[in-house]
C-alpha cells in the first residue's frame, strides 16, 4: 500500500499537505479535538482502503473534505453527543499569526453555517465549489453564507474584518 499514488502524490505527501484542511473541517463540525482526531484518521484510512483515482489534486482535496464531513456526520449520529456552546473556549481555537483570526467565533455559529464559512474563508472555495462538495444548490449556499456572515458578525462583535 505504501506504493499508492493519488493525483501524483504519495500517501505521506497527501497527509502532510491536507492534514490541516481535514483537521479544520472536522474541528469546525465536531468542536472537539479528540473526536476530530478520530474522524481525521478515518478519512485518511478510507483513502488508503478505497484507493480511488482522482482527475487532479483539486479533485483529491474535495474528496478528502467530503469524506471528512461524512465521517463527522456519522460520528455525531453514532455518538449523539450534545456540545454546549458555553463549554467552548472564548479564545481562538487555532494558533495563528493572523491577528484577524475568527475561527473561535466560527465555533459559536451553528454547524450548518460553520461548514460553509470554513470552506469559503479558510479553504478559499467559491460558492459553486462548496455547493458541489456539499451536494447542494449554489443559491442555497449563497443564502447560507450570507446568513452565516450575519451570525458571525454578531458573535465577533460588529463589522470588523469580515
Amino acid at each position: 500500500m505504501a506504493d499508492l499514488v493519488f493525483a501524483g502524490l504519495s500517501y505521506e505527501e497527501i497527509v502532510c499537505k491536507y492534514a490541516q484542511t481535514v483537521t479544520g473541517v472536522c474541528i469546525m463540525r465536531l468542536q472537539n479535538y479528540a473526536d476530530a482526531e478520530d474522524c481525521f484518521q478515518n478519512t485518511f484510512l478510507k483513502l488508503l482502503s478505497k484507493a480511488p483515482s482522482f482527475k487532479n489534486e483539486e479533485h483529491l482535496k474535495s474528496w478528502l473534505i467530503k469524506v471528512a464531513i461524512h465521517e463527522c456526520y456519522d460520528y455525531i449520529k453514532k455518538n449523539r453527543k450534545a456540545i454546549s456552546l458555553h463549554e467552548l473556549p472564548s479564545e481562538p481555537v487555532y494558533d495563528s499569526d493572523d491577528v484577524f483570526d475568527v475561527s473561535w467565533a466560527m465555533m459559536k455559529v451553528e454547524a450548518k453555517y460553520r461548514e460553509i464559512l470554513y470552506l469559503h474563508y479558510c479553504e478559499r472555495y467559491k460558492i459553486s465549489e462548496i455547493a458541489e462538495i456539499l451536494g447542494r444548490n449554489p443559491n442555497t449556499i449563497k443564502v447560507m453564507l450570507k446568513r452565516g456572515r450575519e451570525k458571525l458578525k454578531k458573535v465577533y462583535g460588529g463589522d470588523k474584518n469580515e
